[in-house]
């Protein structure tokens, strides 16, 4: 039986981020780790597991950037794959077709909670 807490691990306050803003945070599971990030886009946050879908390398560029310099895509600065922010989909790049893992999130008490995702393949 998973032992992550079903509330979530708790990534960051409400307003921590501005829009265009992002977070890298690791989800740990007994001795399972995902390294995610997490970013304010058009006043929402969107957090996903940081692994590019072509190769499962981490997306940031520099620490805690993942997005383009316009602020419209999440970038793989390996081979230049673009992903929709909102959605996580890749709109460009070799991982074309394929999304980003989304990493659930509760807001409670001023907090945001980040869940464990699920890695299966989307349809």
């Amino acid at each position: 039986m998973p032992s992550f807490p079903k509330k979530g691990i708790a990534i960051l306050d409400t307003d921590d981020l501005e829009t265009g803003e992002s977070r890298t945070f690791k989800l740990t599971d007994g001795e399972e780790s995902l390294p995610c990030f997490v970013v304010r886009w058009q006043g929402e946050l969107q957090a996903f597991v940081n692994r590019c879908r072509h190769i499962p390398m981490t997306m940031d560029w520099v620490e805690n950037q993942f997005l383009t310099e316009d602020g419209e895509f999440i970038l793989c600065p390996t081979h230049g794959a673009l992903f929709q922010p909102d959605t996580g989909a890749c709109v460009g790049g070799p991982a074309y077709g394929k999304s980003l893992f989304r990493v659930p999130l509760v807001a409670r008490d001023g907090q945001i909670f980040a869940q464990w995702p699920s890695l299966e393949e989307e349809d």
